[in-house]
Order: C-alpha cells, then sequence, then structure tokens
C-alpha cells in the first residue's frame, strides 16, 4: 500500500535533498554542515553531490527545483530548523494540489487522481499565514533592515492565489516598526492593511503571479542600489491624489512591463517611498536582502 508519505519517502525526498545539497554545497556550506541540516549522515550528502539520485519526471523535478532553492535560501539565511521543516512540509502538501504531482503519484501508486486531491486538509489561507510568517521572521532578522523603515511605517503583504478583497491579503497589523531600535512586528493577519492590501489587488488585477509586497524609504541611495542590483524599477508620483487614485497609479506600470519595485516620489505632505514586489514572500525577502547587500557594500 504506497501511501503519500511513501511516496514522498521515496520519489520526491531523495531527489529534493540532493538538490539542496547541490545548492548550498555551490555556496560554500561543507558536506558535514549540509548533512546536520538535512539530518543524515555526510557519507549520503556526498552521494547526493556525486549524482547518484534517481530523478523524477521533468514537471516534478521543475517543482521541486524551485522547493530547492527556497529551502536552499532559508538554511542561507539562517532559519530555525523548525520553520523550514514547517515551510518544506507546507510546500510538499501544496505539491498534491498540483496536478503533474497528482498525475505521477496515481501512476506510482495505481491510483486516480482524484483520490490524491483529497489527501490534505490544508487550506490556501493556512499556507499564506504560515508562509509570511516564516518569511516576515527572517526579515526582522535581517541587519540593516530597522535603517529601511520609513516614518510611516513597514508593511508586509501576501495574497491569496484569487484574491479579490482586502480580507484575501495578509500583512502585519499595525505594520512594521522600531522598537528600542529593533524591527519589531505582530504575526500576520487577513485584512490587516487596507492600503497595502488595495494596492497588491490592483497589481494582482494586471500581474496575478505576483502575490507579496514590501514597502520601505525612499532615498537616492537606496535608489543607486536598487539600479545597482539589477532590479526593474519604475517611478509614480501620488502626491496629492486620493487613496484609491494613488493604488491605481502604483500599479499602473504593471498593465506593460513586471517591475521588481515601484519608487513613490510622494508630494507635498506624503513621504517618498519604494514598494518591493515578488511572487512569494520568500522572492520578497530576498530582493530585500540583495538590496542591503548592495547598501552594506556602498558604505564599506
Amino acid at each position: 500500500m504506497k501511501v503519500p508519505s511513501v511516496y514522498i519517502a521515496e520519489e520526491l525526498m531523495p531527489y529534493l535533498r540532493a538538490r539542496v545539497s547541490k545548492i548550498l554545497y555551490s555556496k560554500g556550506f561543507t558536506q558535514a554542515q549540509i548533512a546536520t541540516w538535512l539530518g543524515t549522515t555526510q557519507a549520503m550528502v556526498s552521494k547526493y553531490l556525486s549524482g547518484g539520485v534517481k530523478a523524477p519526471p521533468r514537471e516534478v523535478g521543475r517543482l521541486l527545483d524551485v522547493l530547492a532553492e527556497e529551502i536552499a535560501r532559508l538554511v542561507e539565511d539562517g532559519a530555525r530548523k523548525e520553520e523550514i521543516i514547517l515551510f518544506t512540509t507546507r510546500r510538499l502538501i501544496s505539491l498534491f494540489r498540483e496536478r503533474d504531482i497528482c498525475e505521477h503519484y496515481s501512476r506510482y501508486a495505481r491510483v486516480s487522481t482524484e483520490l490524491c486531491s483529497q489527501f490534505f486538509a490544508t487550506t490556501p489561507e493556512k499556507d499564506v499565514l504560515s508562509e509570511l510568517g516564516i518569511a516576515l521572521r527572517e526579515l526582522l532578522a535581517l541587519e540593516g533592515f530597522g535603517g529601511l523603515i520609513p516614518e510611516v511605517r513597514s508593511n508586509f503583504a501576501y495574497a491569496l492565489p484569487e484574491a479579490k478583497t482586502p480580507s484575501d491579503v495578509a500583512s502585519v497589523p499595525g505594520r512594521i516598526t522600531l522598537v528600542k531600535g529593533r524591527p519589531f512586528a505582530l504575526p500576520p493577519e487577513f485584512g490587516a492593511s487596507k492600503f497595502t492590501a488595495g494596492l497588491l489587488l490592483e497589481v494582482m488585477k494586471r500581474r496575478p503571479a505576483i502575490r507579496s509586497v514590501v514597502n520601505i524609504r525612499y532615498g537616492d541611495d537606496v535608489e543607486k542600489a536598487l539600479e545597482k542590483a539589477g532590479f526593474k524599477v519604475v517611478r509614480v508620483r501620488t502626491g496629492g491624489m486620493e487613496e484609491a487614485d494613488a493604488v491605481k497609479a502604483l500599479a499602473a506600470p504593471f498593465e506593460k512591463e513586471v517591475y521588481d519595485a515601484v519608487i513613490d516620489e510622494g508630494g507635498e505632505g506624503v513621504e517618498p517611498l519604494v514598494y518591493i514586489f515578488g511572487g512569494t514572500p520568500f522572492e520578497v525577502l530576498r530582493k530585500v536582502e540583495k538590496l542591503i547587500e548592495v547598501l552594506r557594500g556602498d558604505e564599506s
């Protein structure tokens, strides 16, 4: 009887571990360090690195490659093992909603694809809160992020795949602020931010794959760092606009192009800000991290 746990252990995890091992090894991690993170032996890591693992079908491999990159990034960022385990579990469960995964599992276990889709009762809402919560903790821990929080404070948002209203967007209640010089935020909630949620919804109307955003301060140093980091940036001016019009103006550039960041030049009574976008909060996190690295390099 080949239940999903057997399928994951036999078919998915060996390839996923091998991909994570290769990524971390290329980043300078030793085999012993990789073994510790993966909870396995150094000899097994050596096997992973030598290519002695069966590859899954191409479409499944592509999904696992993306997951491996995200896991490796969490390891690099110093995430706790508990967070990485939770993230990986959530992602593997979500893969069972993918048609390619279910078709492969149905052939492996000789069951119907309809049965596959019924296995896990997790909801998209739980997944969004879990992923945003993990990314938020990593964002707050980034050395230098506190210096990017604007006077109006920052927010970090992540929308459901088919988000239609602000209640479909999770964000930080009360925004991200500084407490005794350190970034602080409450756990994400749905419907916690009208403006940030509205902006993300407007962007999603034009680019449904863009589901996450964070706002940071603007400055000449930040603009130069965005350019140096290779980000695709567009400038907008919302000073004097009503909130609804400002949201639409910030989202309008996405009609023709996909941007990593939008600079709002602000205006009278409106603080200039930078909005950094991505498909997931982890993609946004990586962009902020890269920006901080460039800023730190310019200072040294």
